[in-house]
C-alpha cells in the first residue's frame, strides 16, 4: 500500500498529546544462517552456496528508499538510538553497514550520543569482524549466544559451539564499552547445575548488560509442531529465573526490567527503555514493525515481510502492508503492556503525556493491582511489587480495554 499525505497523519482528531516522545529507528535485516527452531522473528535461512552472496546491496538500496519515503513522517525529529536486528545482521559485511549507517546518517539528525547497536551471532563471528563494525559507527553489539553448553545449542538449533561463543565474546568485551548477552533459560533438559554453569561463564565475561528469555514454544514454529521433551515444570523455571537474578545481583547486575539486567544505567539498552517507555520507533527493513505519534493520533505501521517482495516495493516507494490508527480507547493497555515492564515502573505524568489520556481512565486498574499487591505506588509514580514482576501477565491483563 502507499502511505497518505503527511496531512493526513496531521489532521485533527480526538487525542491531544502535548509533546512528542523521544523517536528511535530499527532496521531489519532478515536472513540468517539457520531458521532455529523457537523463533518466530520474520528470519530467512540462508544458504550462501546455493543461493550465491546476500543480496546486500539491493537490500541497502530498499532500505534506504523505505527510509525516504518515510521521512516526511519524522521530518525534524531526533533520532536516540538505532538498532540492526535480524535475522543475524553480522552476515552483512562490515562495509555494508559502514554504509547503511552513512546513508541513514545523511537522512537523519542523532543525538550526539545516539545509541547504535548491532545482533551478532558467533556462528558468524571472524578475528576482527567486530573492531569493523566498531569503526563502521556500531557502539554496541548484542550477542546471541544463549547457552555455552554444546548439548543444549544443538537442542536449540544454534549454528555456534560453546567455543565460538567464547571467542565472540571475548573479542566484544575487547572491542565494545557496552554489550549485550542474551542468554536462555528453561531449556529441553536443563537442571539447576546446569544453569548455573551458563550463568557462572556468563558472568566471567563481565558483561555490562544481560539480556535473559524463558524458552516459550511460539506458534508456527518448529518447537510447536514438534514440541521439545522435558522442559522444566513451571516450579523449575521459576527457580532458575530467582538463581539468575540472584548471580547477576552479586554480580552488580541490577534488573531494571523483567528480562534485563544491567552495570549501572550507562549501560541500560537506550533502544528497549524507549519502547518499554512506549516511545516512537521507525520500523525499515522487511516485516519491521513502527509505531509513530502525531498531535491527534498514534499510528503503527508493519512492512511487507517477504524479502524479496519488500525489497521490489521498496524501490518503488511503497513498502508498507499495513498503516492503521490506534484506538483511543486502546492506548492506556498498549502503555502499560509495555511500562510495567520496568523495575521503576512509569511515571503518571509520563502516562498521560505519551497516551493523551487522563489517569482517570486507569484508576481501576491501578486499584485492582494494588489490592492483589501487584503493583506499589505514591503520588507521582507507580512500581511493579516483586509479586507483580512473577505475575506480569496477571498485572497487565487488569488493564485490558472492555
Amino acid at each position: 500500500m502507499s502511505l497518505p499525505d503527511i496531512q493526513h497523519y496531521l489532521r485533527p482528531g480526538l487525542l491531544q498529546l502535548t509533546s512528542l516522545p523521544p523517536l528511535s529507528l530499527y532496521v531489519h535485516l532478515p536472513w540468517c544462517l539457520h531458521k532455529c527452531p523457537y523463533c518466530d522473528f520474520n528470519s530467512h535461512a540462508w544458504q550462501s552456496s546455493a543461493q550465491g552472496a546476500l543480496p546486500e546491496q539491493r537490500y541497502l538500496d530498499a532500505l534506504i528508499a523505505d527510509l525516504d519515503a518515510a521521512l516526511p513522517l519524522i521530518w525534524g525529529r531526533q533520532v536516540v538510538s538505532i538498532f540492526i536486528g535480524g535475522g543475524t545482521p553480522s552476515l552483512f559485511s562490515p562495509e555494508a553497514i559502514d554504509r547503511l549507517l552513512s546513508d541513514i546518517r545523511a537522512r537523519l539528525r542523532l543525538e550526539a550520543d545516539c545509541e547504535i547497536t548491532l545482533e551478532a551471532n558467533p556462528g558468524t563471528f571472524e578475528k576482527d569482524r567486530f573492531r569493523a563494525f566498531r569503526a563502521a559507527g556500531v557502539t554496541r553489539l548484542s550477542v546471541g549466544v544463549q547457552s555455552f553448553d554444546d548439548r543444549f545449542l544443538k537442542t536449540l538449533g544454534r549454528v555456534h559451539d560453546g567455543a565460538q561463543a567464547r571467542a565472540a565474546l571475548t573479542e566484544a568485551a575487547q572491542v565494545f564499552e557496552t554489550f549485550n548477552l542474551d542468554l536462555m533459560y528453561a531449556l529441553p533438559g536443563q537442571s539447576l547445575a546446569d544453569l548455573e554453569r551458563d550463568v557462572q561463564t556468563a558472568l566471567s565475561f563481565a558483561p555490562p548488560h544481560l539480556s535473559i528469555y524463558h524458552l516459550t514454544i511460539e506458534p508456527n514454529t518448529y518447537f510447536a509442531k514438534h514440541p521439545p521433551r522435558q522442559l522444566p515444570e513451571g516450579d523449575l523455571a521459576y527457580a532458575m529465573l530467582d538463581h539468575i537474578t540472584e548471580r547477576t545481583a552479586q554480580a552488580g547486575l541490577a534488573r531494571y526490567e523483567v528480562s534485563a539486567y544491567a552495570r549501572g544505567t550507562a549501560h541500560q539498552c537506550t533502544h528497549n527503555l524507549n519502547y518499554w517507555q512506549f516511545g516512537d520507533y521507525l520500523g525499515i527493513g522487511a516485516g519491521a514493525h513502527s509505531k509513530l505519534s502525531f498531535a491527534h493520533r498514534v499510528v503503527r505501521q508493519v512492512r511487507l515481510r517477504e524479502p524479496r517482495l519488500y525489497m521490489d516495493k521498496a524501490l518503488q516507494g511503497n513498502a508498507v502492508a499495513q498503516d492503521e490508527e490506534v484506538r483511543r480507547a486502546d492506548l492506556p493497555f498498549e502503555y502499560l503492556l509495555n511500562a510495567l515492564r520496568l523495575k521503576d515502573g512509569f511515571a503518571l505524568q509520563d502516562f498521560c503525556e505519551r497516551t493523551g489520556q487522563a489517569v482517570t481512565s486507569i484508576a481501576a486498574g491501578l486499584e485492582a493491582a494494588e489490592r492483589k499487591g501487584l503493583i506499589a505506588r505514591d503520588m507521582g509514580q507507580v512500581r511493579p511489587t516483586e509479586r507483580g514482576f512473577d505475575f506480569l501477565s496477571d498485572l497487565q491483563a487488569l488493564f485490558l480495554p472492555d
